[in-house]
């Protein structure tokens, strides 16, 4: 099980990498995979203790934390002595934030402070290799708006989201069912203490009984966790809009590996079917790979962007040697559309790594429409390293585009400000994100009717299942 932050963010992973069901196994949403290879957590840190006691662990993480940690400087260096647990310890590192972040333009006259590290994690080396490497999942796929509940123990529980693959899929659970219970305690309950780890397995063979409405109809759905298969592209089609313009649409969930396949198809689909716009969802896209991040990027932006400055990934002083810079494909490959703007479907979810495509584009020229609400707000990413059976995911670096651009702590705006209705399916005409991006391709403006999503931003101890933000290198 992945040790957290005592405070968690209000977000999705940099990467719904999300994530909580998917990462209470895995960690569950931050960015993913930096600047190229995608491969999975890296070998032992070198210095401090090589031993696996709890004692030597915390001098190691001590050590670790001293040499790579983004805010080395600034974090509290306790004595591990003093800790009896490995995830104390890790706890007791963390920064707390509040000191000025210098500029990022030597020029600039503007000031910022750090935010607290409410992203750090380790978790179990074979469960963060299940999600990053094999692309599975252990659990039951079923992932509910908790988020947007918070405080509000008497409204309605939805589910969000269902993974294809998973038992909940197979048992016909559905975006849109109301959950009245899950293991015989109510919604309001659950929301009101914002406790949803009952929909988290830790192993294979685990129950979980939901009871569900959809419409007039209650039903109990039995349900058996198994490691299963993720669909980092769930959803990808043509649709057009009421002037008759050809648009992309695609659903991405995860940046791992496994989305390039399918990516690369659907692209190709796009192409051969000439559409001129195209809408990402990121709604639920905790991040994963950076180097996922930047074909992604680089399929949007295709020849003209080819080659130039994707991000820039800055480590702390003392690290200085691992600074990079990631380029957009070059060439750029042959299915990409080149588009001088696109539509990102957004929200407190679309975090990290998924940020980094948003923030990558604006800075090589491509126009990002946002629809939805303000993102997490995660330039930060992760080098994790294995060591004891445990894959630690440290701050390591923060990221820029290529204008320099980055320090987005309180998230990435949407344009056009649109509330989610979870009783309509991802990829419906109806569904109030996809339409509201359709008619402002149609009318250039955002839609009048659209609602606001809430503005507050809550904060939480406990996250949803497959909710960790990660952005990887």
């Amino acid at each position: 099980m992945p040790v957290l932050p005592r405070q968690l963010p209000s977000w999705g992973r940099w990467g719904d990498a999300a994530r909580w069901a998917l990462f209470l196994a895995i960690v569950a949403a931050v960015l993913a995979g930096c600047g190229g290879s995608g491969s999975s957590a890296g070998g032992n840190s070198s210095g401090g203790s090589s031993g696996c006691s709890t004692s030597e662990q915390n001098v190691w993480l001590r050590d670790y934390f001293a040499q790579s940690y983004f805010w080395n400087r600034l974090a509290p260096r306790p004595d591990p002595a003093r800790y009896a647990s490995l995830s104390d310890y890790f706890a007791a590192l963390l920064y707390t934030g509040g000191d000025p972040a210098p500029a990022l333009d030597p020029l600039s006259t503007s000031s910022t402070t750090w935010p607290a590290d409410k992203w750090s994690n380790y978790q179990p080396t074979v469960s963060y290799s299940q999600f990053f490497t094999d692309g599975q999942s252990l659990g039951w796929g079923v992932s509910v708006a908790g988020l947007e509940v918070t405080g509000q123990p008497n409204a309605p529980l939805y589910v969000r989201y269902v993974e294809p693959k998973s038992p909940a899929a197979t048992a016909g659970v559905a975006r849109g069912d109301q959950v009245l219970s899950i293991n015989g305690r109510p919604s309001s309950e659950l929301i009101a203490s914002n406790d949803f780890s009952a929909l988290s397995a830790t192993a294979s063979g685990q129950s979980l009984t939901l009871v569900l409405r959809n419409g007039a109809v209650d039903r109990t759905v039995n349900l058996v966790s198994q490691v299963f298969d993720l669909t980092p592209v769930p959803l990808a089609r043509v649709v057009t809009t009421s002037q008759g313009k050809k648009v992309g649409y695609l659903v991405l969930k995860d940046m791992i590996n496994q989305l390039l396949t399918p990516l690369d198809a659907a692209m190709l689909d796009f192409k051969s079917q000439g559409v001129s716009e195209l809408v990402l969802d990121l709604r639920y896209n905790g991040g994963g790979y950076v180097s996922v991040a930047n074909t992604i990027a680089s399929y949007v932006a295709g020849a003209p962007g080819s080659g130039k400055v994707f991000a820039s990934l800055r480590y702390n002083d003392t690290q200085s040697a691992n600074n990079s810079t990631v380029r957009l494909s070059s060439p750029a490959p042959s299915s990409a559309l080149g588009l001088q703007r696109v539509y990102v479907l957004m929200g407190r979810r679309t975090c990290s790594a998924s940020e980094l495509v948003i923030n990558g584009l604006q800075g090589v020229g491509v126009q990002v429409i946002g629809l939805g609400e303000t993102s997490c707000g995660k330039p930060f990413g992760f080098q994790p390293v294995n060591r004891c059976g445990n894959t630690f995911s440290v701050v390591n670096f923060e990221s820029v585009n290529a204008l320099g651009q980055g320090r987005y702590f309180d998230g990435l705006p949407a344009q056009c400000s649109v509330a989610e209705d979870w009783k309509q399916a991802l990829g419906q005409s109806s569904e109030p994100l996809l339409t509201s991006a359709l008619r402002h391709i149609d009318q250039g403006a955002c839609p009048l009717s659209a609602t606001s999503p809430p503005t507050a931003r809550a904060q939480r101890r406990v996250s949803e299942p497959n909710e960790m933000p990660f952005m990887v290198r």
